[in-house]
């Protein structure tokens, strides 16, 4: 199977590095062959600074490193990126600004997220991200998370082919165009908001579709990234719904089938 055309971007099912074939046995101990994600380090540098190292799958690496810097608030917006290298014998990648830059003082101040393979947050996020507000207008039909959530279930996927990950997906009202999956919520969101920035893709319209948990992490990871509807077929924490009250995101979790719950930005939602 190939990418679907309707993405803009999505994971390469095909591309044989980020599965593995591995023999074992099943239930009734018959010989079988499994076909199971590959987990590689990646270590990224914001100019000459090491800045962390991430498991992931490895397959948009220029993504992650950019969208992992804007969402610990290390690059920014207005920031000119001179070169991205990325060196894929050693699993290293080098982000270069114009600006010079220096985080030794947020690297000390670290805090380890609930999210799978182990999220990080530097500095003083959880501080700022209370400043702001989603002003966005933008609204989604009550249909439409339905219909989200079935488009993205009969997506080709690494998860049907190998199971282990987790996606996330930008919708353009209830149309599918960014798709991201990793081993982690976290880097999968990031790749997200490195291609958004490298493309220069307004968030501000758009819908936000992740399989896994509504945590704090994923909350400030949506806000930072300027996305007004946040939706999983997953479920809360209480902080990952303080954080959307305080921040105007709407916030819907527990979506399957024709059900759901909206524990945040309830005014966005359109029901006729």
């Amino acid at each position: 199977m190939t990418r679907q055309k309707k993405y803009l971007i999505s994971p390469n099912i095909d591309n044989h590095i980020l599965t593995q074939i591995i023999t074992g046995v099943d239930q009734d101990n018959n010989p079988i062959e499994s076909e199971v994600i590959q987990e590689r380090s990646l270590t990224i540098f914001l100019n000459n600074q090491e800045i962390v190292t991430l498991m992931s799958i490895a397959d948009y690496p220029r993504y992650l490193a950019v969208g992992y810097l804007l969402n610990q608030n290390m690059l920014k917006q207005n920031d000119i990126i001179k070169s991205i290298d990325y060196d894929k014998d050693i699993n290293v990648i080098v982000v270069r600004t114009k600006r010079e830059t220096n985080y030794e003082k947020n690297l000390k101040k670290k805090i380890t997220t609930s999210g799978c393979a182990q999220g990080t947050i530097f500095g003083d996020i959880y501080d700022e991200i209370q400043k702001i507000k989603i002003t966005s207008k933008i609204t989604i039909k009550h249909d439409w998370i339905y219909e989200i959530s079935k488009k993205i279930n009969l997506t080709p996927s690494l998860y049907l082919k190998a199971g282990a990950v987790h996606g996330c997906v930008i919708m353009n009202k209830n149309h599918p165009i960014i798709y991201m999956e990793d081993v982690g919520r976290h880097n999968a969101v990031d790749k997200i908001a490195g291609y958004m920035f490298l493309n220069n893709i307004n968030p501000m319209n758009k819908i936000f579709y992740t399989t896994g948990r509504l945590t704090s992490e994923m909350i400030i990871k949506t806000v930072k990234m300027g996305i007004p509807i946040l939706i999983s077929r997953s479920g809360f924490t209480s902080w990952g719904v303080e954080l959307a009250q305080k921040t105007n995101l709407t916030l819907i979790g527990r979506a399957k089938g024709k059900k759901y719950l909206v524990l945040s930005g309830r005014h966005r939602i359109k029901r006729y």
